[in-house]
């Protein structure tokens, strides 16, 4: 995996989440186990499969996590330079949908944070790859599977 960038905000999540991960469900997990192991007769207890199974998923999220906290690149938005005032990874912008007349806003976030139905708005994505280094006042035009899109920057905030 290429590193990547995120925000403090996303990074800081997933922390608290392979956190959780580490010392509550690991332990939640083994419990299970226990309890689907006394049961006895392993081939045909649908408990240990069960447990087994979220043991997988817990030990393929955390291993998920540690790789995508070693490979990326922590937004520092306190250090940019102020008189930039681009839509970068980590700041929030205001646009509008010229064709439908939409207007939305949406911060900007590494991949792994992205959530657009919540305001973030992964850098990657076709919309966020666009908009990425414009400023407030610019179009910005590209093609999509049905037409052009197109998008005027209102306002660009930190």
């Amino acid at each position: 995996m290429a590193a990547n960038e995120m925000t403090r905000e996303g990074y800081n999540a997933l922390n608290e989440e392979l956190e959780h991960l580490i010392t509550v469900t690991r332990k939640e997990n083994a419990e299970r186990l226990k309890e689907a192991i006394a049961l006895g007769d392993l081939s045909e207890n649908a408990e240990y499969d069960a447990a087994k199974d979220a043991q997988a998923e817990t030990e393929e999220r955390i291993n998920e996590i540690e790789e995508i906290l070693r490979t990326s690149t922590i937004v520092d938005e306190s250090s940019s330079d102020d008189s930039d005032d681009t839509v970068q990874t980590g700041r929030t912008v205001r646009i509008k949908d010229l064709e439908l007349g939409i207007e939305a806003t949406y911060k900007i976030v590494g991949t792994t944070e992205s959530d657009p139905l919540n305001g973030k708005l992964s850098n990657a994505s076709l919309v966020g790859q666009h908009l990425i280094g414009n400023k407030a006042g610019d179009v910005v035009e590209f093609p999509v599977p049905d037409g052009v899109a197109k998008y005027e920057i209102l306002e660009v905030t930190r």
